[in-house]
């Protein structure tokens, strides 16, 4: 008998020393109930933790940050439906475990973020444009952050990044916005031709007005100087031969061809009746 009791003694001492024990994994945290005073302000850190069998037990939160993706339909400023995607990492605040429990549970990731982002959300998208959104997305990213932020920490939440993945407009929308950037590039397409056709314009007036200087400065000059045309046939005739001599062809021009004829036409006619007078003998 006295056998039995010391057996039974010891598994009741193996029993108690088991139930007085438990372990808090890296990255957790936890609190105390208790049977008499309720939940404990203590928190106890990864480990190996006691506690009076029976009387207390231990409830252990996950305090690392965990990834969470919310989807909201809402409106914007112009009436435009927009469906927004968010990525918040969350995690309770270590110092108020307490009162996370007493207040929501250990859930209170999936009872308080839905509804804390859905109202964010929508107070901040119903200030800007549909376009705004996208032109103005860092912007738009922090206030939702900054806002998000401040209304996790009333249910003593703590964000470490918020952020948007992705934004959808209705198809409505998106080919109104198609058809009108569309539009704009062809305005602009418009724009830039008729600004061509006005370069045009005042290239063909000054070409012409150029062409009527030189016209008169040429006439001056041959009104003034009867030699400025043979001098300008020379010139073309140095033009003509230099082109010429770069052919492979060989050709043999005569002086008329070159435009070398230098002599007038009064020159002509007088060597015409010097050849044509008849001759005297002595």
């Amino acid at each position: 008998m006295p056998v039995v009791l010391a057996g039974g003694g010891l598994v009741g001492v193996f029993w108690a020393g088991n139930k007085a024990m438990y372990t808090v994994d890296a990255g957790h945290m936890a609190i105390k109930y208790s049977r008499l005073s309720g939940v404990g302000n203590q928190p106890y850190r990864e480990g190996l933790n006691f506690m009076l069998p029976w009387l207390e037990r231990p409830i252990i939160f996950d305090t690392r940050a965990r990834p969470h993706t919310m989807t909201s339909l809402t409106g914007s400023k112009d009436l435009q439906m927009v469906n927004i995607s968010l990525r918040a990492l969350a995690k309770p605040d270590p110092l108020k475990l307490p009162e996370i429990y007493r207040t929501i549970g250990l859930d209170f990731e999936e009872k308080v973020l839905p509804s804390i982002v859905n109202e964010v959300l929508k107070s901040v998208v119903a200030q800007y444009n549909a376009s705004s959104l996208i032109l103005q997305r860092e912007l738009v990213s922090r206030m939702i952050r900054s806002k998000l932020v401040e209304r996790a920490k009333d249910f003593h939440i703590l964000l470490d990044d918020v952020s948007i993945t992705h934004i959808n407009f209705s198809p409505e929308y998106e080919k109104a916005v198609e058809a009108k950037q569309v539009a704009q590039q062809q305005a602009e397409k418009a724009k830039y031709l008729v600004l061509k056709a006005h370069e045009e314009k005042k290239k063909t007036i000054i070409h012409a007005e150029g062409e009527r200087e030189s016209a008169s400065m040429i006439g001056d000059a041959i009104k003034n100087n009867p030699g400025f045309i043979e001098l300008r046939r020379i010139n073309v005739a140095k033009e003509v031969a230099g082109l010429l001599s770069k052919s492979n062809n060989r050709l043999v021009l005569s002086t008329d061809s070159l435009l070398l004829n230098l002599m007038t036409q009064s020159d002509q006619i007088n060597n015409t009746l010097k050849s044509d007078a008849p001759v005297t003998k002595k």
